[in-house]
């Protein structure tokens, strides 16, 4: 096995268990009322929980919903495409969209993602840790988009691929 089907693989790895960060989110915003207006504690906590766990759910979604072919997919049209045109038609949105947009956000938050995890950055209103994760999850998005990108770029044309 290659390294793009070890890549591919991964990136597949990592969708499966981010998909499972649904559940504990919903049980954290349901919790939030009763946690707030009945126990009349850690609802903020919860809130900040949940945030983490929905900047990592984002990170992730946005490549498992290219790897479904329902990001950025013009689909009505190009179901009369032939499966090479709409192949290249991929590769193409790849080089010129996907992967430069995903390398300019990883390049340009350098600083303030590196500046956060250093210092290991706590939520603003309640001093709460685990801030620095929402900024690390915007690096998880990034290197999740180059490395699908580098896969859709890079995979071979399959020979009957008409």
């Amino acid at each position: 096995m290659g390294w793009l089907q070890r890549l591919d693989r991964l990136i597949g790895q990592i969708i499966a268990a981010a998909q499972w960060l649904a559940l504990p989110l919903i049980l954290l915003l349901f919790l939030q009322w009763p946690l707030r207006d009945i126990i009349r504690g850690y609802s903020r906590e919860a809130n900040d929980l949940g945030q983490i766990i929905f900047a990592i759910l984002v990170a992730v979604s946005v490549t498992a919903a290219t790897r479904a072919g329902t990001h950025l997919a013009a689909d009505t049209l190009a179901q009369r495409y032939s499966a090479r045109t709409r192949r290249r038609l991929k590769q193409f949105g790849a080089a010129i969209g996907m992967l430069p947009w995903a390398l300019f956000v990883f390049f340009s938050s350098t600083g303030f993602v590196i500046n956060s995890v250093a210092e290991l950055e706590k939520f603003q209103d309640t001093n709460n840790p685990g801030y620095f994760i929402i900024k690390l999850a915007l690096w998880v998005m990034a290197i999740l988009i180059i490395a699908q990108s580098a896969i859709d770029i890079l995979r071979p044309m399959p020979a009957d691929d008409t």
